[in-house]
């Protein structure tokens, strides 16, 4: 299981590495650069699904069938 993502901001462009929790999804992220309340897009769990370079632990679980995706 991967557990850093690096979290783009798509209103500023700012990147940065993140370790993501395992035991839940992030559903807000507030960007290093411009100060961004990020939620996730329509359809995605978390921030790191709709802004991530990897989906979050609990997604990455269930793509394997063990887990589901719960909101923290």
């Amino acid at each position: 299981m991967i557990l850093e993502s690096i979290i783009t901001c798509p209103h500023c462009g700012t990147s940065k590495s993140e370790t993501m929790p395992t035991d839940a999804c992030q559903f807000f992220y507030v960007c290093a650069g411009c100060g961004a309340k990020l939620r996730p897009k329509e359809g995605d769990c978390c921030v790191f699904c709709s802004y991530g370079s990897v989906p979050c632990p609990p997604m990455q679980a269930e793509h394997s069938g063990n887990v589901s995706c719960r909101s923290a």
